[in-house]
């Protein structure tokens, strides 16, 4: 038998009902029969032999009339159900196989032939009980037929009904005959009412649940449908941000590079073309061709998002400190770079990041500030790494930087942007002719 997570699969239990109540009758018919024909001697006269004779071929013929009933019925029914169903939901008529009805073999309680049926069985049931007490086997299933074909207070009286069968069965016959009799009937028939009273008052608290729990279930695969519905927005806004993230970062990566790169060429060439001494206009071609060389590369790194070409080689501080002295060379400003705490291998998206923010402050103050002396410090501090950049120049206020527009720089935006994508912080002090100073802050997350 098919089983569920918490018992018999519902459906396999209402089907076995449904084969049950189509062959069941005749089962309890036929063994009523028997045991009321072998004891008919004893408690039967040969007129209500006749008569009984006559009312079990007509039970059989009532049986043989509801079994052939109940497929339309059910066909009719589910008909009825799916077309009600494709009419609120805008979906096509199913065929009467994809009704419930025609899966768990149940009528709905009140119909026309549930009541003649139920009607006629329980008088044919009364009447050969009344002639032989032993055809209350047959009685019996107005116990479970009464909730199946009838509303629940025409049920009600339907399991009164088959209450005094049974008692007056069980207490020597109908109509009792003796004081006796008459007691045990009543006190017999007490007991079949508390009996069915408490069944179906249990029967009604399980339909009650088995209605709640269809209402949890469909409130759960309403939430399952949402969640999904959800999910897949989610995945799209996460798509879109990942497409924006990554925008972000190649045009940060193109601006550091090419256009930083494409600067300096311009300058050193600027200086190759007004000056008349050949060997500092060969210097500055060097240089220029060189920055090219460099710009290029670091292009293409960038482009396939590879760490930048001084640190494939080179710890953050050696690589800094190369820079530094370079930027140095070519800008003409004195510059410094130091280093304090113990140094630590850096995660190659920390180490990253704030070599491209050196890069870019440095291109800011060789661009702006007009300073005469630099300085880069490097900073190791437990949990966290620290890197300022400070310069004497002309200062700015920090308050009056216009936004970057699509032609200008990424500038503060830009390395505000790259501190906080690795859960950085970016500060910025600066006051006109006060020189300027930049402090970037960023977890400390080791190479392994």
């Amino acid at each position: 038998m098919r089983t569920t997570a918490r018992g018999p699969d519902p459906t396999t239990v209402e089907e076995r009902w449904a084969q049950f109540f189509r062959y069941g009758p005749y089962v309890l018919l036929g063994l009523a029969t028997l045991i009321a024909a072998a004891a008919a001697d004893a408690v039967m006269t040969r007129p209500e032999m006749y008569l009984a004779g006559g009312l079990v071929p007509a039970s059989l013929a009532l049986q043989a009339w509801w079994t052939r009933t109940v497929p339309r019925l059910l066909a009719r029914h589910a008909t009825t159900d799916a077309a009600d169903s494709g009419t609120r939901s805008g979906d096509p008529v199913r065929t009467p196989e994809a009704g419930t009805g025609v899966r768990d073999g149940v009528l709905p309680g009140g119909t026309t032939a549930g009541y003649v049926y139920f009607t006629l069985r329980t008088v044919l049931a009364l009447a050969l009980t009344w002639l032989n007490p032993l055809f209350s086997i047959y009685a019996f299933l107005g116990y479970l037929e009464a909730g199946r074909l009838l509303p629940p207070r025409a049920a009600r009286a339907g399991l009164l009904v088959t209450a005094v069968i049974m008692a007056g069965s069980q207490s020597g016959g109908l109509p009792p005959t003796s004081l006796v009799n008459w007691l045990l009937f009543g006190g017999l028939f007490l007991l079949h009412t508390v009996l069915v009273t408490v069944m179906t008052h249990l029967e009604a608290k399980e339909a009650e649940k088995a209605e709640e729990r269809a209402e949890t279930i469909q409130a759960l695969e309403t939430a399952l449908a949402e969640n999904a519905a959800l999910h897949a927005q989610l995945v799209v806004q996460a798509r879109e941000a990942g497409v924006a993230d990554e925008r972000r970062r190649l045009a940060a990566e193109i601006h550091d590079t090419i256009a930083q790169g494409l600067t300096g060429i311009i300058a050193q060439l600027q200086v190759a073309s007004s000056t008349t001494d050949p060997e500092v206009a060969r210097e500055h071609l060097d240089r220029a061709q060189e920055l090219a060389r460099q710009s290029l590369g670091e292009a293409r790194r960038s482009v396939h998002n590879l760490s930048p070409a001084a640190l494939e080689h080179h710890t953050l501080p050696e690589a800094l400190e190369e820079m530094v002295a370079q930027w140095s060379a070519r800008t003409g400003v004195t510059a410094r770079f130091t280093v304090t705490g113990t140094e630590e291998p850096l995660h190659e998206e920390i180490a990253a990041t704030l070599l491209r923010i050196t890069q870019e402050a440095l291109a800011n103050t060789a661009r702006h500030a007009g300073a005469g002396r630099a300085g880069v410090t490097l900073s190791y501090m437990g949990d966290e790494v620290t890197l300022d950049i400070r310069d004497d120049g002309r200062g700015f206020s920090p308050l009056a930087v216009p936004p970057r527009t699509g032609s200008g720089g990424f500038g503060l935006d830009g390395m505000r942007a790259r501190a906080q994508r690795v859960a950085g912080t970016l500060a910025v002090e600066s006051e006109p002719s006060q020189g300027t100073a930049i402090s970037a802050r960023v977890p400390l997350v080791r190479h392994d």
